[in-house]
């Protein structure tokens, strides 16, 4: 078998061309090495969610206006679905007039601290012949409370409160006269007087905007 001869005038040309690629490649690299790549990238300076304003949700409970343990309930709010007999225990006689429990009277033989069950303002106390000295305290949400039958009052109007802080002691008033030292308790929500039950040591969720 007869071997191949490549003619002379090819292998200058061969030589030339494998050169020229590495000098290519060499250019290439170099140009390479030269720029820098970091100036070619875009960087995302600006959050996804733009200008949404993120939401937390919050839990809050509300405690009851005591701390003392030796605390029982003396006579219930008057609840319309309640029991005959709950409802009978849950009225006031007085001046030979019945009426109906509007709060929770919380009794003891001895005089306890009364704290607020959330936090919030006073907007008013004041001293009634009936019902003895009073706290009011706004809170968010549209919740009141309301501390009667008070023997001392501890905080004054416009004081901002927390939830648990002493606010007051536990007394008498001539409308409840037959009970002792108590707190009458009273909770409303949107201006309208409901079963402290039903908002006692419950969870309570709300929204607060983070800006």
């Amino acid at each position: 078998m007869r071997r191949r001869k490549l003619r002379k005038y090819v292998l200058p040309s061969l030589l030339v061309m494998a050169i020229v690629s590495v000098v290519s490649i060499t250019g290439i690299i170099n140009n390479l090495k030269g720029n820098d790549l970091s100036e070619n990238i875009t960087y995302v300076s600006k959050t996804i969610l733009g200008n949404d304003i993120a939401v937390i949700n919050t839990t809050s409970k509300i405690i009851n206006p005591y701390t003392d343990q030796s605390v029982k309930i003396g006579k219930n709010y008057y609840d319309y679905q309640a029991e005959a007999k709950d409802q009978e225990n849950s009225i006031i006689y007085h001046d030979d007039t019945y009426m109906q429990n509007s709060g929770i009277d919380y009794v003891s033989e001895n005089t306890f601290e009364v704290v607020s069950v959330l936090n919030g303002t006073v907007t008013d106390i004041k001293e009634d012949e009936l019902l003895g000295k009073i706290i009011e305290i706004k809170h968010d949400n549209d919740y009141i409370s309301i501390y009667q039958s008070l023997s001392e009052v501890l905080v004054k109007k416009g004081d901002t409160v927390n939830q648990g802080q002493v606010i007051g002691k536990s007394g008498t008033n001539e409308l409840d006269k037959e009970v002792g030292n108590h707190l009458h308790f009273e909770f409303y929500t949107n201006g309208q007087v409901v079963n402290p039950n039903l908002y006692l040591n419950k969870e309570l969720k709300k929204q607060e905007t983070k800006e």
